[in-house]
């Protein structure tokens, strides 16, 4: 039994009309929801074992970790989605060679919905590193299996489907920071109306919460957080693992960016054991991008959100496990295997650690600009920022691809867009078809010559924003409660000096023959690095065993394609380094 989007939609959107996406997705139902048969079923047993159920027992329990996927062979598996507050509504019901599972199974991450048996109920039982085995090893059925996993995440998002529920009055300012994480993550969840939803007011008359505590977050498990923070957020949903602090992992890859998803997907397909940590979301900077046009292969463009998605998924596959958000704090190499410390005082060993870690988005000399992050001051422009300045004014500051294709995107949303840039143009600086899109795009004012002086506001957010004509000096005073600054990046490096990791004058990793071995001073150089290798390799640092790529290496090209590329190079040469050391190491 299958149902269509609009019997999805909850109760209280039911008169709303179906969304293209959900329209999308109603016409891919055959690959969302595959029926194999029994000559696939036969081949799958191998991967799982067969467990039965009596009828009403449940199987899955939304925010607790699951079996992986399970394979209907008898009977009827029902799917329900579910929330903390523990409202239920049937999603759709699996019968006999039909499946249950989504993304989250790849990784063995905890179950967005509740399953139970109807009548007597016979399931093959596939845990995830069987899962995962499986889609490598049946090449053709792994490949409409996978696809059905993504198309019912993907479904679930647009439904608001399973994940947390963010309980606030609407439009309160800080459901951003948690919204955004959340989105650029790709998790499901829920807004809640406190002001209007009965549950929610119930919720808020129970717990209290004083200014500092909005949003209410309720966990699928039905834990109430106030307000919490990304880590805290990634506990709940399980995107932060408990990370075992005696394994010695291959590699550890230390942002998951375009390049550092790359080295994740090269190195996991290869055999090699891959831990990739992240301070925020999948994607890097790259996955805020509206559309990128000149990525080879994809010729009528592509997000970067959706291209970083399906790397999240390819890396998944291959078992890499990804923790989100674990920033790194400090890198030691004073002993080997090399240590690395997370911001929250735990160490994860590796024979090899790659530093795909970007940049950090520059501010404007502005000293309140702090003050209005997330409250009407953005580095990225994504669907959530574009509702919230529909039909409204907004400035952005910058001239690069990226505020181009900011610009692009919001002109779509925002009633006008003053974009804001020092110089006499965007020739030099921008691609030639953006540029052309911009003059195309009539709601676009170009302001050259000109910068921000200072910023108006109040504890709601945003109000005003100020910029200076340089050439007449003329001030001009908008009232804007949304300022987007795409005004480059710096180099995320601080956090490598205990190891002594070179750098450039800016603060860009030297990585090959770019490294003065004169002044290195890696404490490895005796004993790590073999004696017969003695040329450095293309990508690797001064401290041995540690490699750079992507943004913050110095020399790179600052291109996704160009990013993804090394992170595909740095392999071969983990390899050669791994090969090269003692037995024993």
């Amino acid at each position: 039994m299958q149902l269509t989007p609009q019997e999805f939609v909850p109760e209280a959107n039911r008169d709303e009309p179906v969304s293209p996406s959900l329209q999308n997705l109603e016409s891919r139902r055959h690959q969302s929801n595959p029926v194999l048969t029994p000559q696939e079923l036969k081949r799958l047993q191998r991967f799982g074992t067969v467990r039965a159920y009596a009828n009403g027992v449940r199987i899955l329990e939304a925010g607790h970790t699951t079996y992986g996927m399970l394979v209907t062979l008898s009977g009827i598996v029902a799917i329900n989605r579910y929330d903390g507050l523990g409202n239920s509504a049937l999603l759709v019901e699996h019968g006999p060679g039909e499946f249950t599972a989504e993304v989250a199974q790849l990784a063995g991450r905890p179950s967005l919905v509740n399953a139970h048996a109807v009548g007597a109920v016979e399931v093959l039982v596939i845990p995830p590193e069987n899962l995962r085995a499986l889609v490598i090893a049946e090449a053709e059925l792994g490949e409409r299996i996978v696809r059905a996993l993504i198309l019912r995440r993907v479904g679930l998002i647009e439904l608001n489907s399973g994940g947390p529920l963010l309980v606030a009055p609407a439009g309160h300012p800080s459901l951003h920071t948690l919204q955004s994480f959340l989105t650029s993550n790709g998790h499901p969840h829920s807004l809640l109306d406190s002001n209007v939803d009965q549950q929610a007011a119930a919720l808020v008359e129970y717990y209290q919460p004083k200014a500092e505590d909005w949003p209410l977050v309720v966990c699928p498990d039905g834990t109430v957080k106030k307000n919490p923070s990304n880590a805290e957020m990634g506990r709940c949903l399980g995107m932060l693992p408990e990370l075992d602090e005696e394994k010695v992992w291959d590699v550890i890859v230390v942002g998951a960016g375009p390049s550092g998803l790359a080295t994740a997907v090269y190195a996991g397909s290869e055999g090699l054991s891959v831990l990739a940590l992240e301070h925020h979301a999948f994607g890097g900077q790259a996955a805020a991008s509206a559309r990128i046009e000149n990525y080879l292969g994809f010729p009528t463009g592509i997000s970067g959100g959706a291209l970083a998605g399906r790397a999240f998924v390819q890396a998944q596959k291959f078992g890499v496990e990804v923790a989100i958000p674990a920033p790194a704090a400090r890198l030691l190499c004073d002993q080997y295997p090399l240590r690395i410390e997370l911001a929250d005082g735990k160490r994860v060993q590796a024979r090899s650690v790659v530093l795909s870690c970007g940049a950090r988005y520059r501010r404007p000399a502005l000293h309140n600009v702090a003050q209005f992050e997330g409250k009407g001051v953005f580095f990225w422009a994504s669907r959530i920022e574009a509702n919230l300045c529909k039909s409204s004014e907004v400035v952005l500051v910058g001239g690069g691809n990226s505020a181009g294709q900011a610009a692009v995107f919001l002109s779509a949303h925002a009633a006008k867009v003053h974009m804001v840039i020092r110089g006499d143009g965007l020739k030099a600086t921008m691609s030639t078809y953006l540029i052309d899109r911009i003059k195309a795009t009539p709601n676009i004012e170009l302001h050259t010559h000109t910068e921000i002086t200072a910023l108006e506001g109040d504890e709601e957010g945003l109000r005003q924003v100020s910029f200076r004509c340089n050439d007449t000096g003329q001030e001009f005073h908008h009232e804007v409660c949304h300022l987007f600054l795409f005004i480059g990046a710096d180099p995320n490096t601080a956090w490598l000096h205990d190891c002594g990791v070179e750098v450039d004058e800016q603060g860009f990793i030297r990585t090959g023959f770019d490294v003065n071995k004169g002044e290195c001073r890696a404490k490895l150089e005796q004993g790590a690095r073999p004696p017969e290798k003695p040329q450095r390799a293309a990508l690797e640092t001064s401290v041995p065993g540690v490699f750079a790529i992507g943004d913050v290496r110095a020399g790179s090209t600052k291109r996704v394609a160009a990013a993804v590329g090394e992170g595909a190079a740095v392999v071969s040469q983990i390899h050669a380094f791994l090969a090269a050391l003692p037995i024993n190491t």
